[in-house]
């Protein structure tokens, strides 16, 4: 981040004092799953104290809507995202992205208490969603979200495969996506997983040492993952397009006056 204009727009929305968790790319990032993202995707608090210090922040970096939907507590509260672009100088261009309600993940209260602070150079403790919930929210039907879940608990598996404590190794055999790790996972610790055949029922070919078949089955996963994200956002969908159409037809009207 250090030759980034993130840094900046991150210390603005401290400055400000938005209750929001850093999600998206760049918490894949500090969790050790390396991805490129030159973007801020920020989780924030439905709240109307919330969005007026949200809109402060915005202001100061000068950040303009590019896409509809308006800013609100209604738009945010029926899980809406809100993009905008930075105009000021020093960080033109930056794209941030505000959601306020996720699918398959806890309320904001909920993903607050289980947040990670992590202490960044120039900027201080930024709020970061727990690994958890970040995993959660990455099952969607976009096909660049399935690989950064696989490289997320890789990382976690990796730094941490001294000595992980029993609820550690129960989410990295829920969530894990990599067979021959499922594999080895199920082979290092039978009880645990046995006990977790009946959640997660991929596991019993994991014990059997049948990656083949874990395999097949983590793709049945995120097929029925996609699906549900699907319905998800269809009727959101609908309403971002009735509410395009209808800037469409209030540009016409302006003209015509």
């Amino acid at each position: 981040m250090s030759h980034s204009p993130i840094p900046k727009a991150l210390s603005t929305f401290l400055k400000h004092r938005v209750n929001a968790l850093l999600i998206g790319g760049q918490a894949c990032i500090l969790y050790g799953a390396a991805e490129f993202s030159r973007d801020i995707d920020l989780a924030v608090m439905i709240s109307l104290e919330n969005l007026e210090n949200l809109r402060a922040a915005l202001d100061e970096l000068l950040a303009k809507r590019i896409f509809v939907p308006e800013l609100s507590y209604e738009v945010l509260t029926k899980g809406h995202a809100c993009h905008f672009r930075c105009q000021r100088e020093d960080i033109a261009g930056l794209r941030i992205d505000i959601i306020g309600k996720m699918r398959g993940v806890d309320p904001f209260p909920e993903l607050w208490k289980r947040r990670e602070d992590i202490e960044l150079p120039q900027i201080g403790k930024v709020a970061v969603m727990g690994l958890v919930d970040l995993v959660k929210a990455k099952k969607t039907q976009r096909d660049k979200d399935w690989p950064m879940i696989r490289r997320l608990i890789e990382a976690d598996i990796y730094k941490r495969s001294t000595h992980p404590s029993r609820e550690k190794i129960c989410f990295w055999l829920a969530e894990c996506r990599t067979p021959e790790l499922l594999v080895s996972l199920a082979t290092k610790y039978p009880k645990i997983t046995s006990n977790m055949v009946m959640t997660r029922p991929l596991l019993r070919a994991a014990l059997n040492s049948n990656q083949e078949e874990v395999q097949k089955l983590l793709r049945d996963e995120e097929d029925k993952e996609r699906v549900l994200d699907q319905q998800y956002w269809a009727p959101l969908k609908a309403e971002i397009e009735k509410w395009r159409h209808q800037n469409i037809l209030n540009g016409i009207m302006t003209k015509q006056w």
